[in-house]
């Protein structure tokens, strides 16, 4: 079961990395923090200060068409954020 999932890498995201070391990943929902600490530092190879977790609710719309009234919803998820030490970068596009 791997703890993380993918990086989240928004316009907010991407700004929070920037100015404050802290990185946004998507996570397995059943993971804690101590899970995900050790991932991080073992996958980067950083040292990682805190970590914060959220769980983000579905999504829920509706949409009117000819053929009637369809609605749907998009699946929920975990997302942790996590802040490294000062001087540790992640590089997310150095294997493109």
């Amino acid at each position: 079961m791997s703890i993380l999932i993918k990086p989240v890498i928004t316009e907010k995201a991407t700004t929070d990395s920037e100015l404050h070391s802290r990185y946004t990943f998507e996570v397995n929902p059943g993971s804690n923090k101590i899970e995900i600490k050790n991932a991080v530092e073992a996958t980067y190879g950083v040292s990682v200060i805190k970590v914060r977790t959220m769980n983000v609710r579905p999504d829920r719309n509706t949409k009117y068409t000819k053929s009637g009234m369809i609605t749907g919803k998009t699946s929920g998820f975990k997302k942790a954020i996590v802040q490294v030490a000062e001087g540790d970068v992640i590089d997310f596009y150095s294997n493109i």
